[in-house]
């Protein structure tokens, strides 16, 4: 029998994930991410703890997914793939943000930002996202008047997009 793959190990942990069976999509995970430090490049090891890291989120243990999300972001700012580096970022900002470390986030998200604006070929959607999560940042640290504008760029981007659910959102966030 051959031992799977990186992808392999990934694409189970995905859908144990997907089914609600974390342990064994975190076994696999761990798995995908012990095989790309031995043979991987390091784009698929940044994947492979992502993937690590929103498991443990999901299993509501933050500081394990906080070492995951670290470690990524390391690696990806040495890496010269942008926005994989500002998608990697902008996770990682999140959690910042989900655990109170607002100023942490916020140099996240601007690091995020920054990346996507200065590449052309960023997604509408993956600006919208990283825009989106600043804007959720800056409420939860009372400063509403820097988030406005950040709710209605991210408003406008989805709507571009006719993601309907995101403009809901924006607009809920917006109103008064």
């Amino acid at each position: 029998m051959n031992t799977p793959t990186v992808e392999e190990f990934a694409q189970r942990a995905v859908a144990a994930r997907r089914d609600g069976r974390l342990s064994d999509a975190r076994r696999d995970a761990e798995a995908a991410v012990a095989l790309c430090r031995q043979v991987g490049p390091p784009g698929k090891l940044v994947r492979a703890l992502m993937l690590l890291g929103q498991i443990e989120r999901d299993d509501k243990q933050r500081g394990k997914a906080l070492q995951h999300y670290e470690e990524a972001a390391i690696i990806s700012r040495k890496e010269e793939e942008p926005l994989r580096c500002a998608h990697t970022v902008r996770h990682l900002a999140d959690l910042y943000c989900d655990m109170g470390k607002l100023d942490l986030a916020e140099n996240c998200y601007q690091e995020s930002l920054a990346l996507y604006r200065d590449n052309k070929g960023a997604s509408a959607g993956d600006l919208a996202n990283a825009i989106r999560g600043f804007a959720v940042m800056k409420d939860a640290a009372g400063s509403s008047g820097e988030a406005r504008p950040l709710w209605e760029e991210a408003r406008d981007l989805y709507a571009s997009l006719g993601v309907d659910e995101g403009v809901e959102e924006c607009n809920a966030r917006l109103s008064p």
